[in-house]
């Protein structure tokens, strides 16, 4: 397994990590994504350490928290061969302050995570999401509190503007408080919106990229083409499943799988191991979150890992997928002598 450093930081992380979104099974959502107990996320776990990979991503909110319980039991008794990422902002309880990022939130989240979770810190800890109510100063301090105690290791963010995430570490900057190192951003070969200015905000400020759903939501297995039906355990079946998720157009996805074909053809790979090798290829990528229902499929995408696509089949890969940018990037295309993008 290739490892990375995480952004900016000193910490190395496996090139491929792994989603415990399939832990429990909790809620409509949830139960569309995977319905794994202890059992069989041990032996999942066994796997991923076996390849080499120890990072391991959860959320306070997945499962309302009975993922976190059960990647504590999965791990137990070898916390030190691991690394543990979690997540906190969205609601988690039905009171006024079990939202967002304020003080109160955090600390509360934090502590419940380490419970959960049976350990007394946190490798990487991130927002799920930008509170735009609480003052940057106030999540801000919380988090370096935090690292400073010895609760969480590294910071992050996920799904943030360019701005929201700009002006945080302009604060951390300024104020000399622990920094974001990482983004966990949605990005894949149909939804390439984070290379507009997520990307060139990130190898400017060496905040390194952790993609979920790196598979677009479940469209990219290989199993969705045309004139074929969904198949039954798609998580796309769940309505609740498919509209939190991105929204695609058919057209365009079948262009891109049939990009995909071509592909796996040549390479003798699958659809979905091709999808998640061109995202390692891409700048600013420190790791990928793969998830799986079971065994087939976790050894399915680890094969992502070990190889590199051709610079040829990755532009054919980028062809088929690019979509036009909106203002003010189109525009800033066109001044790549002074203004260049990290992606062609």
């Amino acid at each position: 397994m290739e490892y990375r450093q995480l952004g900016g930081s000193g910490l190395r992380v496996p090139v491929l990590s792994f989603g415990t979104g399939t832990f429990g099974g909790t809620g409509e959502l949830f139960k569309a994504w995977g319905s794994s107990g202890v059992e069989e996320a041990t032996r999942l776990v066994n796997i991923c350490l076996d390849a080499g990979l120890n990072l391991f991503d959860s959320a306070d909110v997945y499962s309302g928290g009975r993922a976190e319980e059960i990647l504590g039991q999965a791990i137990k008794g070898r916390r030190d061969a691991v690394l543990i990422s979690t997540k906190a902002t969205f609601r988690a309880g039905e009171g006024p302050n079990d939202v967002g990022s304020s003080r109160h939130h955090l600390i509360r989240a934090v502590e419940g995570s380490l419970r959960r979770l049976g350990t007394d810190y946190i490798d990487l800890f991130q927002l799920h999401g930008f509170d735009a109510i609480t003052p940057v100063e106030e999540t801000l301090g919380t988090l370096d509190v935090l690292v400073r105690a010895g609760k969480i290791r590294y910071i992050g963010c996920s799904n943030f503007s360019g701005w929201h995430l700009m002006k945080s570490l302009a604060f951390s900057d300024r104020h000399g408080l622990s920094r974001y190192v990482a983004h966990q951003t949605y990005y894949s070969l149909i939804g390439r919106d984070y290379e507009w200015e997520l990307m060139p905000l990130a190898v400017d400020q060496k905040v390194g990229a952790v993609v979920w759903s790196p598979l677009g939501w479940g469209r990219l297995t290989g199993k969705i083409r045309r004139g074929a039906p969904r198949p039954e355990t798609s998580r796309l079946n769940a309505k609740a499943s498919l509209d939190a998720g991105p929204q695609v157009a058919e057209e365009y996805l079948f262009q891109v799988v049939d990009a995909l074909d071509q592909v796996a053809a040549e390479t003798g790979k699958t659809v979905p191991q091709v999808a998640l090798n061109w995202l390692l290829q891409r700048p600013t990528v420190s790791s990928v979150i793969i998830g799986a229902r079971n065994e087939d499929q976790l050894q399915q995408n680890l094969g992502a890992a070990g190889w590199k696509l051709t610079q040829d089949q990755i532009a054919r890969l980028d062809a088929a997928s690019v979509r036009p940018a909106i203002y003010p990037y189109w525009h800033q295309q066109g001044f790549r002598e002074r203004n260049p993008f990290p992606v062609e």
